[in-house]
């Protein structure tokens, strides 16, 4: 038998037999390697251990601490759970189980209902499947084959998924009596994963299409680790504290109407007032760096969406076109034509540019009603948008200002970390991106140096990017440490030339512009749902609904508490006067409940002293303060917009 030479990643090779499976090779350099490693990487191909080696060519081990080790463990532990339901109930039809950024899930068509107790018999089921230890294991069909053996089985929904994007020999794994069509890799056994939890059952459609088969989908998390997993399990109750939807009704801050429509908000006078204040304090800064306020339509001629792209590239998420005197006008899903008509409403000159136009413009996108969630996901936002037309030597500088700008959204708002990515075409489906492959890699180039020159560490996510060009994602890490994704910064050379944008160069010939998208909230709603649970509804005093509230003793105290409202009302501290007739401290409950930052008890001692007794909604009683002095504290509180204090 021939020899193959394997090459590792620290540049060593060695010689093996042809045909010696990866798992071999990683015994063949120690039994510890060959113990944790989950899959390989061969060339670029992810494969099985048990897969065969024929040719020379260098190996990776993807071993449990690499994000690829992570996303094949999920995956594996989402066909645990198909072989735990398919054994147990032989009445559900798998659908698909991909694993997810937190765990993994698999969408089940069957008509009766999963219940939690039917969720605790499966996790006992996966957790005998584990015990056995039972191999997953790798075999290979010829289509029309394969199609006869999932028909016989009965499995409807894995017969259309062969028949979309099976090869003419296509691969299944078995584990147990499970058979699944996947093209892998898994590791190599079940007894490998020891840490796993079932979170929850909900609804989806198959395929997303809400016109096909209603499908049941478990959610479930796995860990190598039963300390990282309590960690996770942990920071799931620690969100569900926190969650912006139920805050949102108890503080009376937003509501979604059924009479109105799913995915639609109605802020109440509370959220109003905070999002006045979050628009405000943008529009500030938007004056102070360069940039022109604008407003666009909110419908305009399904032509410009034809022009853009969109209507093509994007045409999924929009709503459809309405009929208007025989011509068709498209909800905005975007604001970025709009921008491009005022460039375009008359000629322009070098000396103009970079042009920065920014609107708070409201846009719609059809959401299924499947990945609908409160604030996170709507069907009618608020972008703050902005479009930068810039020269070509222009555009670093202004992509830097971008992620500089970002940088103090994080600060102003209270987040003290985030992480960055950089999204890319990817070469191999070149059919979904505007422009030549050329353009693209010069872009991309251009993000890279502009991170590379500030010193900001990023990931690249190849694949990611938007159909007209690359882009910059900043993700802020909240206070219990989830990401959530918050600016970005697209690079986009498309749009320009489509509308045929020009400006006369210093040379006096025409050129084309490149156009910078920027968002910093990426919307004020999902930035508004950030907030609500970064902070568990206890905003910082300038954002907060209700700054203060003065709490008479009693009725003998009304008058100066009335004096103490209206100071606070001329200073512009958002203030309120509860002189209920109830007693002090269920006033103070109350008050805390509603997460008031600072409660003010007056009785005889403050009103002959002109003070106020200060009470802290995070530390308590923090003693007694002079009430012109209690105001100046407040309003540097406001006027300095402290996250902290």
């Amino acid at each position: 038998m021939a020899n193959i030479q394997i090459t590792f990643p620290d540049g060593a090779s060695r010689e093996f037999p042809q045909g010696i499976t990866a798992l071999e090779v990683a015994k063949g350099i120690g039994p510890r390697l060959a113990a944790e490693a989950l899959a390989a990487k061969v060339g670029d191909q992810l494969v099985d251990l048990s897969t065969k080696l024929e040719a020379d060519g260098p190996i990776q081990f993807i071993m449990p601490s690499s994000a690829e080790g992570l996303e094949i463990f999920r995956h594996s532990s989402a066909h645990l759970l198909a072989a735990a339901v398919t054994e147990l109930f032989p009445d559900a039809h798998p659908g698909i189980g991909p694993p997810t950024e937190n765990g993994f899930y698999y969408d089940f068509f069957r008509e009766k209902a999963f219940t939690e107790d039917d969720l605790q018999k499966i996790e006992a089921k996966m957790q005998e499947l584990v015990k056995a230890n039972l191999p997953n294991e790798r075999v290979y069909f010829p289509k029309e084959e394969g199609l006869k053996i999932f028909e016989q089985m009965g499995e409807f929904l894995k017969c259309q998924l062969i028949q979309e994007k099976a090869d003419p020999v296509f691969s299944a794994y078995r584990t147990g009596k499970f058979l699944d069509f996947c093209r892998g890799p898994h590791i190599p056994s079940m007894g490998r994963v020891k840490a796993f939890k079932l979170l929850s059952v909900a609804g989806a459609y198959w395929k997303g299409d809400e016109h096909s088969h209603p499908m049941q989908r478990i959610y479930g998390t796995s860990f190598f680790s039963q300390k990282d997993m309590d960690a996770f399990l942990k920071q799931i109750e620690e969100a569900k504290k926190r969650d912006h939807r139920r805050l949102g009704k108890d503080l009376d801050l937003f509501s979604i109407q059924d009479d109105a429509g799913p995915g639609l908000i109605f802020w109440h006078p509370k959220g109003g007032v905070i999002r006045r204040e979050i628009e405000d304090w943008l529009r500030d800064e938007l004056t102070e760096r360069g940039y022109d306020l604008v407003f666009t339509p909110h419908a305009m001629r399904l032509h410009l969406w034809e022009i853009s792209g969109h209507a093509n590239f994007y045409r999924e998420n929009m709503f459809g076109p309405m009929d208007v005197e025989n011509d068709l006008y498209q909800l905005k899903p975007m604001n970025c034509p709009g921008h491009i008509l005022i460039y375009k409403s008359r000629a322009r000159s070098y000396r103009e540019l970079p042009m920065r136009l920014a609107e708070l413009g409201t846009v719609y996108r059809f959401e299924r009603s499947g990945v609908m969630h409160g604030l996170m996901r709507v069907r009618g936002f608020t972008q703050d948008d902005a479009h930068i037309f810039c020269m070509p030597e222009q555009l670093e500088s202004e992509v830097e200002a971008c992620v500089n700008f970002a940088h103090t959204v994080l600060k102003t708002f209270g987040f003290d970390e985030y992480k960055v990515e950089l999204s890319t075409s990817d070469p191999a489906n070149a059919e979904h991106y505007a422009g030549t492959m050329d353009e693209w890699a010069g872009a991309e180039a251009a993000l890279v140096n502009t991170l590379t020159r500030m010193n900001i560490p990023f990931k690249t996510i190849p694949g990611e990017a938007a159909f007209y060009g690359p882009k910059i994602d900043v993700k802020l890490v909240d206070a219990i440490g989830r990401p959530w994704q918050l600016t970005t910064v697209q690079f986009d050379f498309n749009l320009p030339r489509r509308f045929g944008l020009e400006y006369v160069g210093s040379d006096g010939h025409m050129h084309t512009p490149v156009m910078v998208h920027r968002a910093l909230f990426g919307s004020i709603e999902r930035f508004f749902g950030v907030l609500i649970e970064h902070y568990t509804g206890a905003f910082p005093v300038w954002l907060a609904p209700v700054q203060a509230v003065v709490l008479p003793i009693s009725d003998k105290h009304a008058a100066y508490a009335r004096e103490v409202f209206e100071a606070l009302r001329h200073a512009k501290v958002r203030a309120q006067l509860d002189d209920r007739n109830e007693k002090l401290n269920a006033r103070i409950r109350d008050a805390q409940l509603q997460k008031v930052p600072l409660m003010l008890v007056v009785g005889d001692r403050e009103a002959q002293n002109r003070s106020v007794s200060v009470r802290r909604r995070d530390t308590g009683d923090a003693g007694s303060q002079p009430l012109d002095e209690f105001v100046g504290w407040v309003r540097q509180l406001i006027d300095t917009r402290a996250a902290k204090w």
